[in-house]
C-alpha cells in the first residue's frame, strides 16, 4: 500500500509499506476519506498534537472507510461494512480513565497521531473505535464525523439557552459548526468575527446574525455591552485575550481553538472576578461519535458543503508545507 509518512519536522514522503494485518480486536480499515486537520499541521511544523508524536509516522484522525479484514474476538463488524473512525485510545486503568474523564487519559493515544493513521490507503485500529456509517452518509461526511463530535464537547462545557448571545471568534471550518450548534440550541442574536470576507456568505446562510470584519470594525465597540457567551474558535493570544473583553457580566468563554503550547494571555483576575466570568477548555471528543452521526445523518448539521478542497495522497508532500497559503475551509484526502 502507499502511505504519506511523516519522516522528521517538516517532511512528508509517499511510502510504499506493507498493509498491515489486525490483531485480536482489531480491524483493518481501506481508507475512504481523511480529513486534513489543524493539529495536523501543528505535528508537521513540529508542534505537539493531543498526544506525544514520534515519527515517522502516518498523519490522519479524521478518517472513514471500509472493514477490510476482521481480527479475532471482533463479533459486531464484517468485510465491507462502511465505519467512521474515532482516533483516541484510552488506557482505562489510570485516574481520569476510572474517573470516567477519560479524554484526560495519562496515557492518551491515538490513531493519526501515536500510531499510524488515515493518510494511507490501509489503516488498522481498534474494533471499539469504529462506528458504522449509515448508508445516506458520504465518505467524507463520516470523516467529518470527529471534528464534529469534537465540537459537540466543546458545547458541552458551557450552558447555552434560546435567547443567549453568543460571539463566535473566527468563522472557519470549526467556527462553522459552531454557528450551526449554537443556533441549533436557539442562541440570539449569533456574531460571527471574521476577517476572511470570502466566508462571511457561508456564514449567513447558516443562519449568522451579523457576520464582522474585526479588521475593519472594533468588534469590542460593535458589540455594545458584550454577549452572554464567547466562543473562540482561533487559538491566537490576541483573540483569546479579546474574547475575555467581549464577555459580559456573568460571561461564558469557551476557548476552543488550538494555540501553541508558548502562548501566554494577559487576563485581569480582576475581570474576571467583578464580572463573574467563566472560563472553559475543551480537549478532544469523548464518547460524541453516536450523537455527531446523528446530527449530520438528520440534517441537523451540514458537514459536507465546509469542504473546499479536494486532494489525493500524492498531493500531501506538496501540499502540508504550504498548506496556510491555499485558504482551505476545510481539505480532505479522497481515495478511490
Amino acid at each position: 500500500m502507499k502511505a504519506a509518512v511523516l519522516l522528521k519536522k517538516g517532511k512528508i514522503e509517499i511510502q510504499e509499506k506493507e498493509v498491515p494485518t489486525p490483531a485480536s480486536g482489531e480491524v483493518l480499515v481501506k481508507v475512504k476519506a481523511c480529513g486534513i486537520c489543524g493539529t495536523d499541521q501543528h505535528i508537521f511544523h513540529g508542534h505537539p498534537g493531543s498526544a506525544d508524536v514520534v515519527t515517522p509516522i502516518v498523519l490522519g484522525h479524521e478518517l472513514s472507510g471500509e472493514v477490510a479484514a476482521v481480527g479475532d474476538r471482533v463479533p459486531f463488524f464484517k468485510l465491507g461494512d462502511r465505519v467512521t473512525i474515532d482516533p483516541n485510545i484510552y488506557c482505562g486503568t489510570c485516574e481520569y480513565c476510572r474517573q470516567g474523564r477519560r479524554h484526560l487519559c495519562d496515557h492518551l493515544e491515538a490513531i493519526g497521531v501515536t500510531r499510524d493513521g488515515g493518510m494511507a490507503e490501509y489503516v488498522v485500529v481498534p474494533a471499539e473505535n469504529c462506528y458504522l456509517l449509515p448508508d445516506s452518509l458520504t465518505y467524507e461526511e463520516g470523516a467529518l464525523v470527529e471534528p464534529l463530535g469534537c465540537v459537540i464537547h466543546g458545547i458541552e462545557q458551557i450552558k447555552i439557552w434560546p435567547g443567549a448571545s453568543v460571539c463566535i471568534i473566527g468563522g472557519g471550518f470549526i467556527g462553522q459548526i459552531m454557528l450551526q450548534l449554537v443556533k441549533m440550541y436557539g442562541a440570539s442574536p449569533v456574531i460571527v468575527s471574521e476577517p476572511d470576507e470570502s466566508k462571511h456568505q457561508t456564514l449567513l446562510d447558516f443562519q449568522a446574525d451579523f457576520v464582522i470584519n474585526p479588521l475593519k470594525k472594533d468588534l469590542k465597540q460593535t458589540i455594545a455591552g458584550g454577549v452572554d457567551i464567547v466562543i473562540e474558535c482561533v487559538g491566537r493570544q490576541e483573540t483569546m485575550e479579546q474574547a475575555v473583553a467581549l464577555a459580559k457580566k456573568g460571561g461564558q468563554i469557551l476557548l476552543f481553538g488550538v494555540s501553541s503550547p508558548h502562548v501566554k494571555i494577559q487576563v485581569s483576575p480582576y475581570e474576571v472576578f467583578s464580572k463573574e466570568l467563566v472560563i472553559r477548555g475543551s480537549f478532544i471528543n469523548p464518547n460524541t461519535h453516536p450523537m455527531a452521526i446523528s446530527l449530520i445523518e438528520k440534517g441537523k448539521v451540514k458537514v459536507q458543503p465546509l469542504i473546499s478542497h479536494y486532494f489525493t495522497l500524492q498531493d500531501i508532500p506538496k501540499i502540508m508545507p504550504k498548506y496556510g497559503e491555499l485558504k482551505v475551509t476545510k481539505g480532505i484526502l479522497k481515495f478511490e
